[in-house]
């Protein structure tokens, strides 16, 4: 994992260092006090979900396909807003129910900036370092949440530190997590809003996802050429990041969309 996040995973080094810390620290103890929860938030196309299904894949044998992962989309799950009191019930079931099953189960929850307020808080006694909840042992669980919210400060935040001349490489965690907080959990339209699992400090890791620059977008294209079994031109490589949409307006720093329209554009291409 920790050798794939490093060659695969452009431009996120807190992620890297994040997720690597959480994972080894968690797995590495027998007898965990509580699972293992994070929180990974940034703008389209930076890497969250590619991120979030690596992980699966190298913890669960079939990756997202395994019986004991279990992926969570508000839109496909939770769609309306006047059944959120039978969405409660049937999601502390579900999830009851998979860690009576098997113990070493992970919850991946899409979206959160969508999901409806006080939904997610139904799993609080899930998240916390009681011993047992409803007659289940579910310390060596793993949550995931994953969300664009946050993403515009992030990216502001990484702009003013650009024009401080800071490099990516230098930029902290502490430099980003009030941004964070405020844009994620004191939002009214965030599914975290007002929620009990932020007030209990129950998130263990929150992991941002910095904005992309040009050279990084390059880089995308080439591992997605290779991945397609396409040849490795340089002038592809080239059109292809100067195709996507970059900001600030004048100086054109960060790429808008990330690394997610790659694919498609190098269609264009072939």
């Amino acid at each position: 994992l920790e050798c794939d996040l490093a060659v695969n995973l452009v431009g996120q080094p807190l992620v890297r260092q994040q997720v690597m810390k959480g994972v080894t620290e968690f797995l590495e103890n027998r007898n965990p006090e509580k699972p293992l929860v994070m929180s990974f938030h940034g703008s389209t196309g930076t890497g969250k979900t590619y991120v979030s299904s690596m992980l699966i894949r190298y913890l669960f044998q079939g990756g997202l396909q395994s019986p004991y992962v279990h992926h969570f989309s508000p839109i496909v799950h939770f769609p309306h807003a006047e059944q959120i009191e039978q969405y409660k019930e049937s999601l502390k079931r579900w999830i009851q129910g998979n860690l009576t099953n098997c113990g070493r189960s992970a919850f991946l929850f899409d979206e959160m900036d969508k999901m409806h307020p006080g939904l997610v808080d139904v799993i609080i006694p899930f998240l916390g370092p009681s011993w047992v909840v409803y007659g289940t042992n579910y310390r060596k669980a793993i949550f995931i949440f994953v969300s664009n919210a946050g993403g515009e400060q992030i990216n502001k935040m990484t702009l003013d530190l650009w024009h401080a001349r800071k490099d990516r490489e230098e930029i902290s965690l502490q430099d980003l997590e009030l941004a964070i907080s405020k844009a994620v959990f004191e939002n009214p339209q965030s599914g975290f809003w007002k929620s009990g699992i932020i007030n209990e400090h129950l998130i263990d890791f929150v992991v941002p996802f910095l904005p992309l620059k040009h050279h990084h977008v390059k880089q995308c294209v080439v591992s997605e050429l290779v991945q397609q079994g396409l040849e490795v031109r340089p002038d592809v490589v080239q059109e292809v990041a100067d195709s996507i949409p970059y900001f600030p307006e004048e100086e054109k720093i960060f790429s808008s969309t990330g690394c997610k329209t790659v694919a498609s554009r190098i269609n264009f291409f072939f």
